[in-house]
């Protein structure tokens, strides 16, 4: 679990890395800005900062702040209550993101597989994301992110999100 000035520190660090995207943000987006560890209390390896826009019954926008070579963890957005998980479509704004989603295989991916946690990435098809490119995932699709050295921000553009729903690969993450 992260302490207040672990929080502090990285919303601190979020907000510059916005500011290099040039999104401009609003005071009150600013104080919103959420660090999500993922109950596993190592931030620098995995995590994410974000900023929720909206999140409505039919769409949401998200921007996501990624730092050097963190990663959200590999999970997927299940149907819930008989309608389709979320598809999401990613927009890299600043930096580089190595996304991983099914299929075929990439030999030698350019992403970190951060030590003892190996067990938990199980989709290695990558696909590599620069300013201006983005890539949509269909519904429950497995799939996991990180930024390359200088870190990265990410719009995020979904159907409905309802994130403590969804099924990650390591069974120590709590959402």
């Amino acid at each position: 679990m992260l302490n207040n000035e672990q929080k502090l520190n990285a919303t601190k660090r979020a907000l510059e890395y916005f500011s290099k995207a040039n999104i401009v943000l609003t005071d009150e987006e600013k104080n919103r800005i959420e660090v999500a560890d993922f109950g596993l209390s190592d931030l620098e390896r995995f995590g994410l900062q974000l900023l929720i826009y909206c999140n409505t019954e039919k769409c949401c926008a998200k921007e996501m702040v990624l730092f050097p070579f963190q990663t959200c963890p590999e999970h997927r957005h299940p149907p819930i209550n008989g309608k389709d998980g979320k598809e999401e479509t990613f927009r890299c704004r600043f930096g580089k993101v190595f996304l991983y989603v099914e299929g075929d295989e990439t030999l030698e991916i350019q992403g970190k597989i951060h030590a003892g946690k190996k067990n938990c990435f199980t989709v290695f098809h990558e696909i590599i994301l620069l300013p201006g490119e983005q890539y949509t995932l269909l519904p429950n699709t497995k799939h996991w992110f990180q930024a390359a050295e200088n870190g990265a921000v990410i719009s995020e553009f979904s159907t409905k999100s309802v994130d403590e729903a969804d099924i990650f690969t390591d069974s120590d993450i709590i959402r």
